[in-house]
Parts: structure tokens; C-alpha cells; sequence
């Protein structure tokens, strides 16, 4: 292990040969992966962890199909629903997670894309985001150059749009749109400027060679920003009887991910509290540097308090 981060340490790339075996340690050896994982994040990353905060802006009846999504329209899951909030919401969550130490503040809305008259409220609400003091970041869904340009305009910093997974297991997630969709919409982020965060969920039902594929397509995406979310299975969904992934191969995960992106922002975010537990611990060790706290879109998350005392206790400060 020590040997293939000192290649990664000279600047070198591994093969993906190279990462199948790191997915293949177990037992004891695990605990030498996470310290060589986070040797890497030391060396390559600053001594800060990048807190981001969401608001669900918009949540439920969405028409897409993705499998492991309590929003879409194939779920059968009793959730909250709600249209558009207004601007006020959105001021008070940014600030109560300004406060709490975020630095990133996203705008989430469910559905394949927003509607016109929903895109020009949310324009006033990145507009809002930044004069609060916060980066503004959106997850919009499908988005082309010209709406991309206008949010970017209001103050916009970073775009949030996952791949998910491989583009060889994407049709198992999601057939509603394609993973060439995906692309299009990623690609016209980097087009206009804005900073990129793109990952995936993991539990799926995917293959590490799913895992490594993902990393090596935002490898050459040049993605700022790396989400890793794992799934938190929901009753009425189709993935809702999927046995969730074991806290060791979630962290492992992480690992890897620092591994094949050793520059990159490797960001924990939704299914932490659920899938890592008494582990929650350990994800800075294992390579992370950046982590969405507070609840998620449809499930609890970490608090922040639990997320700041951890950081100090690794000796890092909040960026």
C-alpha cells in the first residue's frame, strides 16, 4: 500500500488495476489503507474541512425514475411535499448555517428542470445566498449554457450535478434521462466558468469497477468538488429493501476516492449518519476533506456541532 502512495505522492496516476487491488484489502490491512488515504490528503490537500449546508427548495413530485430517489415518480415513500419556497426560507437556513460554520450554501429542487418562472426565484435567492456572505451552490437537475450563465451571473459559484454511478451500471438507476444527459449538463457547467461538484451514490447495487469508472470519468471531468453519498434505502422506493453498505466498505470507498483523486475536494455527504455510524469518525481519516453537514433532502443528517468537534479533535480548522 505504502508504495502505491508513494507513486501517487510523485504525481504519478494509478492504473486501474491498481485501484481494484486497493478495493480488495480487508481484515487489519484496512486500517493501513485509511492512514495511507489520509497521508495523501495531508500532502496534497490544505489542513481544512469544507462545510456545505443544503435547503430542499423544492421537494417531491418529481418525474423522473431514479431507483434509489423517495421523490421520484415511481416512489411509493410518504414524504413532505412542497413547490417553490420563497426567498425569506431560504435567507434564514443560509444563515442559521453561516452561523453554524457552513461556507457553502446549495439550493436543491426536485424535477428534471426548472420551469422559467421557477429559475427566475431562484436567481434572487443565489443573489441573496452570496450577499449573506455564504458561496452559492444549486442543484437544479438538467440545465443548458444560457440558464447556467444566468445563475452564474447572479453570483452562482458551483454546480452540483452527479453522475451517480458508471455509465455501464447507469441504466440500472435511471432510465427517464441518459448518462449522456448527465454529461451534456456537466460539460456546459465547465463552459461558462462555474466550479464543478460531481460524484455519486454508492450501495446501489454497483461493482467496484462501477466505483472506479465514476472516480476516473470525474478524473477527467476535472471536477472541483467530489460528493460521496451512500444509499439510504427508503421504504416504497425500489432500492427500499437494499441491504445497506458495511461502515468499513463505505470507508473504504473514501479511500479509494483519494487514491484516484488525490487534488480533489473528497466530499462525505448524504447517507453518512446512517451507513458509517459509530465510524462517523473516521472519515477524515480515511481520506475526506470536505463534508455536507446538517439533514439531507429526504433523511437525517449529522449535526453540525458533532461535525466541528471532530474536526478540531483531527487538529484541522473549518476553511
Amino acid at each position: 500500500m505504502k508504495s502505491l502512495t508513494d507513486k501517487v505522492l510523485s504525481g504519478a496516476t494509478i492504473t486501474k488495476q491498481e485501484a481494484l487491488s486497493i478495493a480488495e484489502v480487508e481484515g487489519a490491512s484496512l486500517f493501513e489503507l485509511f492512514s495511507q488515504a489520509n497521508r495523501i490528503r495531508e500532502a496534497r490537500r490544505p489542513p481544512v474541512v469544507d462545510l456545505c449546508s443544503i435547503v430542499s427548495a423544492k421537494t417531491g413530485a418529481c418525474p423522473e425514475d431514479c431507483s434509489y430517489c423517495a421523490q421520484s415518480k415511481i416512489s411509493k415513500a410518504e414524504i413532505s411535499k412542497h413547490g417553490l419556497v420563497g426567498r425569506d426560507y431560504v435567507i434564514e437556513r443560509a444563515r442559521a448555517a453561516k452561523e453554524w460554520g457552513a461556507r457553502r450554501f446549495c439550493i436543491v429542487t426536485s424535477g428534471k428542470t426548472p420551469t422559467a418562472s421557477e429559475l427566475n426565484k431562484i436567481v434572487g435567492m443565489i443573489s441573496a445566498v452570496r450577499d449573506a456572505g455564504l458561496l452559492p451552490c444549486a442543484t437544479l437537475g438538467l440545465l443548458d449554457e444560457d440558464a447556467l450563465r444566468m445563475l452564474k451571473e447572479a453570483g452562482l459559484h458551483r454546480y452540483h450535478h452527479n453522475l451517480e454511478t458508471s455509465r455501464r451500471f447507469f441504466p440500472e438507476v435511471c432510465r427517464s434521462h441518459s448518462y449522456d444527459d448527465k454529461l451534456r449538463t456537466i460539460k456546459a457547467v465547465k463552459r461558462v466558468g462555474l466550479s464543478l461538484c460531481s460524484g455519486g451514490i454508492f450501495g446501489l447495487g454497483e461493482e467496484w469497477e462501477d466505483r472506479i469508472d465514476m472516480a476516473i470519468a470525474l478524473r477527467e471531468l476535472e471536477a472541483d468538488s467530489i460528493p460521496i453519498n451512500f444509499l439510504v434505502p427508503v421504504k416504497g422506493t425500489p432500492l427500499g429493501g437494499t441491504e445497506p453498505l458495511p461502515p468499513l466498505e463505505a470507508l473504504t470507498i473514501i479511500s479509494l476516492y483519494r487514491f484516484l483523486l488525490p487534488d480533489r475536494e473528497i466530499r462525505v455527504c448524504g447517507g453518512r449518519l446512517q451507513t458509517l455510524g459509530e465510524f462517523n469518525s473516521m472519515v477524515i481519516m480515511a481520506g475526506a476533506d470536505g463534508l455536507l453537514t446538517g439533514d439531507c433532502l429526504t433523511v437525517q443528517g449529522r449535526s453540525a456541532g458533532d461535525d466541528l468537534r471532530l474536526i478540531r479533535d483531527y487538529g484541522l480548522s473549518v476553511r
